[in-house]
């Protein structure tokens, strides 16, 4: 990979995993929720499933996409059925407390196993592999994925962060109930790109793998983290 290729990944990874989206939003709630310390588990697994996903996407399974466009369509219509479950478990949290009965964050197999029911993330790993990767170099791809991993997770933590910073304004119910209504809503409304949108693996088709120097047009839903 050129450096010129490299810094445009860099770009690329920043804006995707930096921006709002399922999962920034996922995160912000549970920082003001829970505490960054008990986010970090989700932070990390955020970070493992997409490069995990990266790397499955360079090594193959991206083809299947192609052979049958089908699973794009299922993957967004399950993935969208997932996320409005959870805006309503976001929606629906009452307390802020490290001890609230029943209360947990998600854990790092959870979040990581919430990146395949993801189609944004499904969209973002494939763009990553199959634009960024040096086509037939397995090292190429574990690189991408490590360098996906290495941009996100500061990202992910910097929205659970300010999710934190924001506990001492939530410290009365009604507050943090009309907090996590509106979490919930943004949460939902970061499914209408993937309502409008259709067929990500269009955009990796179309975009060239050999870059000198621009950095290509990032696709209107992966530019949301």
């Amino acid at each position: 990979m050129t450096a010129q290729l490299l810094l445009a990944f860099v770009l690329f990874a920043f804006a995707t995993a930096g921006t709002p989206g399922p999962n920034n939003m996922m995160l912000l709630a549970s920082g003001a929720n829970f505490g960054l310390r008990r986010t970090a588990p989700q932070i990390l697994g955020i970070s493992v499933g997409l490069a995990v996903m990266v790397v499955a996407m360079g090594l193959g399974l991206s083809g299947v996409f192609k052979a049958w466009p089908v699973l794009h369509d299922v993957l967004k219509w399950v993935g969208g059925a997932y996320m409005l479950w959870l805006a309503w478990k976001i929606g629906t949290a009452t307390g802020i407390s490290d001890k609230a009965v029943g209360a947990k964050p998600m854990t790092f197999l959870q979040a990581a196993a919430f990146q395949w029911v993801n189609p944004k993330a499904w969209a973002m790993a494939l763009t990553a592999a199959t634009t960024y990767t040096p086509e037939g170099s397995t090292i190429g791809v574990f690189f991408v994925a490590g360098t996906f991993m290495l941009v996100g997770a500061p990202c992910s933590a910097a929205w659970a962060g300010f999710g934190q910073g924001l506990r001492r304004f939530l410290d009365r119910p009604v507050v943090l109930r009309m907090f996590n209504v509106t979490m919930a809503v943004l949460l939902v409304a970061s499914l209408y790109p993937l309502v409008v949108e259709t067929r990500p693996a269009a955009v990796a088709k179309e975009a060239p793998r050999e870059l000198a120097s621009d950095l290509p047009p990032t696709p209107r839903w992966a530019s949301h983290g």
